[in-house]
């Protein structure tokens, strides 16, 4: 009995480290997961937790401890560069707030207002912070956190642990992420895109009008409570459908 013991305990132990480097990897970045203000100690302590589970429900696919250092290397690597991937692929989307909250602060006339973003852990626009913490947020109240945590356990069947993913499909699908997270970041800021493009327009014809007066400084209170409050009245809208853009190309990036 203390034999098979102590050829189990081995084995258990490497299946659990080898699901927690594609775990790790992956919480080190996916939304909500992998931010800032996330206590390292617990993104480890639900690292640690969902590697014993899914080790537990996935033992039989998990290649046997390897018996030599390469090939130990080469296990460990497929999966930490499988869990960059995944994560990857949801900060990239998640990015598309960021983007739309730049291009709403330059439509705005607000785009001086440098606040620090902890989504992306530099200085961005106060909209752009703005719509990614609300972001997180509305993916969390909404269990689409679930959709992360469900594509991260599917990736066993899409990415056999064993071997070394393809990195020519894998930096295929980013760059296809990445133009569908800009076009999402384009519609999310359409409403004050259309609507300041008339305002500018209004505005050229009415200096045109009178040349005497500086238009565009003496109407930029008005360009700013406007563009607020149309983006105020569009909000939920917004979020509705980043709600939909991130499940859209998620599943599709990741099909489950």
């Amino acid at each position: 009995m203390t034999a098979a013991l102590a050829q189990l305990l081995p084995a258990n132990v490497f299946a659990v480290m080898l699901v927690f480097c594609r775990t790790g990897a992956a919480l080190m970045l996916l939304p909500g997961f992998g931010d800032l203000y996330v206590p390292q100690r617990y993104r480890l302590l639900l690292a640690l937790l969902l590697s014993a589970l899914v080790a537990s429900a996935l033992g039989r696919l998990l290649p046997a401890p390897p018996g030599e250092v390469a090939q130990l290397f080469q296990l460990l690597g497929g999966e930490i560069v499988v869990g960059v991937f995944l994560g990857t692929i949801g900060r990239i989307l998640l990015g598309a707030l960021d983007t739309a909250g730049m291009i709403i602060a330059f439509q705005l006339g607000i785009s001086a207002a440098q606040v620090f973003n902890p989504a992306a852990a530099q200085q961005g626009a106060i909209t752009g912070a703005f719509m990614t913490v609300l972001g997180v947020l509305v993916l969390f109240l909404t269990n689409t956190h679930l959709l992360m945590l469900r594509a991260l356990v599917g990736s066993y069947d899409l990415f056999a642990p064993g071997g070394f993913p393809v990195i020519g499909d894998l930096s295929n699908t980013v760059a296809h992420v990445v133009a569908d997270a800009f076009r999402l970041g384009v519609e999310l800021s359409a409403p004050v895109i259309v609507v300041g493009t008339i305002f500018y327009v209004a505005m050229g014809l009415l200096s045109r009008l009178m040349p005497q007066l500086q238009i565009f400084f003496v109407v930029l209170p008005v360009q700013i409570a406007g563009g607020l409050a149309v983006f105020a009245i569009t909000l939920y809208a917004v979020m509705r459908w980043f709600l939909g853009g991130f499940t859209a190309v998620f599943g599709q990036a990741l099909p489950l």
